[in-house]
């Protein structure tokens, strides 16, 4: 098959144009599975002229490893996309979980990528058994050990646990995979010893006993430890690398935060996640329950709509209330405000040569630090009337030079 034909031609406008003249019914859905894969350049040009064929949109990741999706389905076709998948050894039967909202504009294209590993973790799977994982625990389970004092720790980023996340729960402030997994194992060896009576040796909690440790009266120290995430894959690899690390009673939430709002919703069960669920797609986020459990970063309202600068080059993940986003223009400061509404042509002018901030850090995670800068930029701005004294040069170079003296309101 023609290679051009294996990707997407067409750009984000007239992708979202299309998606809202179609006119069908869409149901938004992730799947994983880790399981030994060949030829895996092959079988993603085979996956993509496949489901292309059945209108499915969405981004996937394929490994030597397995395969890590979130699609949207048209829903008339969802039996078809499940007999094509279960027709493959591979994906046979692997679950399934749905969205808990859905717009049906989750995605925009297909993206079948081949990486290394179906989550970047940066770890050596060698240096571990990547199969002995945790205790699979579904919802009811979680709740319960939750209730008799086990250690609850998100495994999201930072800007993941922003908007919502599990009562009690251990948040990382690393904004990696790979850097929530070391901060949660520094985290653990931290954790001050319990030491039962006077007769028994101090040691770590949160570690499995070594063989002559504890002693007469010494009761079992180590709680247990509860993993959670979006969907549950990265649970999977991050419960082998404690158990690795030596920490044995670790349990993780089978499916996620996903498939635990199904549960409770079907089985009427409390929930002990708070807020909304952040997902990586254009919706960002979805509601679990209607707890407000964060604060617009440029007011300081309760508020819990996280949004994207519309900065091109800055394109930060923040929370936002609407007055702030009507105020900044949907930017996350003044400075970026300034750009943001200058013409398209003036803007493309301007980013040229320039990176994208988003590309090191995905997220603002100091409000305190963005609002004393948007009173200092509000200040500069009143002052000299620009926050970019660089666009002179622009507006005197480029035709276009009297439009951008004159930004869009």
């Amino acid at each position: 098959m023609d290679p051009h034909l294996l990707r997407n031609l067409h750009g984000p406008e007239a992708l979202r144009a299309r998606l809202e003249g179609e006119g069908v019914s869409r149901t938004t859905l992730s799947f994983y599975r880790y399981v030994r894969l060949n030829e895996v350049d092959r079988l993603r040009d085979a996956l993509y002229a496949e489901w292309k064929a059945l209108g499915v949109l969405g981004r996937v990741y394929i490994a030597p490893e397995g395969i890590n999706a979130q699609v949207s389905v048209p829903t008339a076709e969802l039996e078809r996309f499940r007999q094509a998948l279960d027709a493959r050894e591979a994906f046979a039967l692997v679950p399934w979980k749905i969205a808990v909202e859905d717009d049906g504009r989750s995605f925009l294209k297909l993206i079948v990528r081949v990486k290394k590993k179906i989550v970047a973790d940066g770890l050596a799977d060698d240096a571990f058994d990547v199969t002995n994982v945790g205790a699979h625990l579904d919802a009811k389970s979680f709740n319960r050990k939750m209730e008799e004092g086990a250690l609850v720790i998100d495994l999201r980023n930072n800007y993941e646990c922003l908007i919502g996340h599990f009562e009690g729960a251990y948040l990382p402030k690393a904004d990696t995979f790979r850097g929530a997994i070391e901060e949660v194992v520094e985290m653990l060896r931290q954790q001050p010893a319990r030491v039962p009576d006077q007769g028994a040796r101090s040691v770590d909690p949160l570690r499995a006993p070594k063989h002559g440790e504890g002693g007469p009266g010494r009761s079992d120290p180590a709680p247990e430890i509860l993993l959670y995430c979006t969907g549950g894959i990265r649970c999977e690899k991050a419960s082998a690398y404690l158990r690795h690390q030596g920490f044995t009673k670790v349990g993780q939430l089978h499916g996620g935060i996903i498939d635990y709002a199904r549960q409770i919703k079907a089985q009427g069960l409390p929930s002990r996640y708070k807020g909304q669920n952040f997902v990586f797609d254009e919706r960002l986020a979805e509601r679990i329950t209607d707890d407000v459990v964060s604060s617009c970063m440029q007011c300081g309202t309760p508020c819990d709509r996280i949004t994207n600068c519309h900065e091109a080059t800055c394109n930060m993940l923040l929370v936002q209330c609407e007055a702030c986003a009507a105020n900044f223009a949907d930017c996350c400061s003044p400075s970026c405000r300034e750009i943001h509404q200058l013409p398209i042509e003036a803007q493309r002018a301007w980013r040229k040569g320039r990176s994208t901030r988003s590309t090191k850090t995905k997220a603002i995670n100091d409000p305190e630090s963005l609002r004393r800068r948007i009173r200092e930029e509000e200040e500069l701005l009143a002052l000299n009337g620009t926050l970019h004294p660089e666009l002179t040069t622009l507006i005197s170079e480029h035709p276009y030079g009297r439009e951008i003296s004159r930004p869009h309101q």
